[in-house]
């Protein structure tokens, strides 16, 4: 049952020990063959031999189910994730043990139609998307360790159309009625989001030390992506990027705010992810009741999102510049990406 080993040979045989982070030991049970299998037995020595006993009992090995891959899965894969990215996976798994694991399926006995399947009983069709590259996600990585040779049954399958916010650009004007209205920590926000073209994570994660060499350092969370943003123009000037950061900092200092985050809420704490989203709903509140004699600005205002104003500070880059100046703010690998936030047709001038 699989190669001799070399280490730990006061294991039961064809049980094998493997360390993990923090001193603890993950057992697993290898069962041979090509390409090589393994069934995870848990880190629990006594429990690991116990699950032993029962699968070499009769010889055979049962077959390995979807969420014992999918519980390895996290704790392999999933710590090397984003923070976000970690959070929406664990929604997206548990929808998909609701699936799978009920009653348990062998994750070999997963088939193309049954990725259909799931899809067409999930209903939600972006959330399902999402959870079907999860599932593609998690078959391969059993692959790649060996726990089934069998093709990626999410191969072929047409996930749902997303229409998306593609349609969606925020006007200077409803921009304006939203910032009026906001609060000064959320206008920080708001500036440093749009100036930069940043995600809101990456926005919240910014603080004074990242500003050196006369720069705004950032490190995108989402892709890793490394960006430098000029804080000074041409004649060696603040720009505006580096005047809202003077203010920003002046600002702390009237408060003896000491915190190095450079957008913080009331109480001079770096602003959290869900201070800010209650920030902006009041403001946007706000602002549409100021506009309620309005109504095509209440309904613009209304679905303004944070998260636009990423798709707003490239499609304004890429009307000032172009496209591949848009692309280097966005920190994107691919122009395809970049065109994708782009909300407006290109400017372009008449034939005469």
């Amino acid at each position: 049952m699989g190669r001799k080993p070399t280490k730990n040979l006061s294991l039961p045989k064809g049980m094998r020990a493997r360390p993990k982070a923090g001193g603890k030991v993950y057992y697993y049970l290898d069962t041979g063959g090509k390409p090589r299998k393994e069934i995870p037995l848990g880190c629990d020595y006594p429990e690991a031999v116990r699950k032993w006993a029962e699968l070499t009992a009769t010889g055979t090995a049962p077959a390995i189910t979807f969420k014992e891959v999918a519980d390895r899965y996290q704790r392999e894969a999933l710590p090397l994730k984003a923070p976000r990215t970690q959070k929406d996976n664990l929604n997206e798994l548990a929808k998909l043990l609701e699936f799978f694991n009920d009653p348990p399926v062998a994750l070999e006995a997963i088939e193309p139609v049954h990725v259909r399947q799931y899809l067409d009983w999930r209903g939600a069709k972006v959330r399902a998307n999402r959870e079907k590259a999860l599932l593609s996600h998690i078959w391969n990585f059993a692959r790649e360790r060996g726990i089934t040779a069998l093709p990626n049954p999410c191969r072929g399958v047409k996930g749902f159309t997303e229409t998306g916010r593609k349609d969606v650009y925020i006007t200077d004007a409803v921009y304006q009625a939203v910032y009026q209205a906001a609060s000064q920590s959320l206008k920080d926000a708001l500036d440093l989001a749009y100036l930069t073209g940043q995600r809101p994570a990456d926005v919240l994660k910014m603080d004074a030390s990242h500003v050196r060499g006369g720069m705004l350092h950032v490190k995108q969370n989402k892709t890793g992506a490394e960006l430098r943003i000029a804080l000074k123009d041409a004649a060696g000037k603040p720009n505006a990027l580096g005047a809202i950061l003077d203010r920003i900092a002046e600002a702390k200092r009237d408060k003896k705010i000491t915190s190095m985050a450079l957008v913080c809420g009331a109480n001079g704490l770096r602003m959290t992810t869900s201070a800010l989203d209650n920030a902006f709903d009041r403001a946007r509140a706000r602002a549409m009741l100021k506009h309620r004699d309005n109504p095509d600005m209440v309904a613009a205002i209304k679905q303004f999102q944070f998260r636009d104003l990423r798709a707003k500070a490239g499609t304004d880059k890429a009307d000032a510049t172009d496209m591949h100046e848009a692309q280097r703010q966005l920190g994107h690998s691919s122009i395809t990406m970049t065109e994708h936030y782009v909300r407006q047709g290109k400017i372009v001038t008449p034939t005469r």
